[in-house]
């Protein structure tokens, strides 16, 4: 299973690195690249406002169709605000929130994510 990203200070591609799987780092020079294969988004936390390209990857072409969960890095001291971008996109385009970790995670939250992905059927 592809994981599709988005890092702004390179603590989800660190996280991203860390799974050792096949990866697509979205940058807001150019979201619009179509997928034809089942892929999960990993997502920092930041207003709508910068992880728009997010959604835009998500809404081009046929990616939605493709879309299985969503995960999402933050900072536990934001309460209730914690990883609230994955938890928004997994609503919205009414897939799994898969998992939720902080800063750029560790061991456990990549065999989190693995399993996750396993349990898919997609890996």
């Amino acid at each position: 299973m592809k994981v599709v990203y988005f890092s702004l200070t390179g603590q989800t591609r660190k996280f991203v690195n860390k799974l050792e799987m096949d990866s697509l780092e979205l940058t807001p020079t150019d979201p619009f690249i179509p997928v034809n294969e089942p892929y999960i988004i990993i997502t920092p936390t930041y207003d709508r406002e910068m992880t728009e390209i997010l959604n835009d990857f998500i809404e081009t072409e046929h990616n939605q169709s493709f879309l299985k969960g969503v995960a999402g890095g933050g900072n536990l001291n934001f309460a209730q605000l914690f990883v609230f971008t994955a938890k928004d996109l997994a609503e919205e385009y009414n897939v799994p929130l898969i998992h939720c970790f902080e800063f750029q995670g560790n061991e456990e939250d990549v065999l989190k994510i693995k399993k996750v992905v396993d349990d898919l059927g997609y890996n």
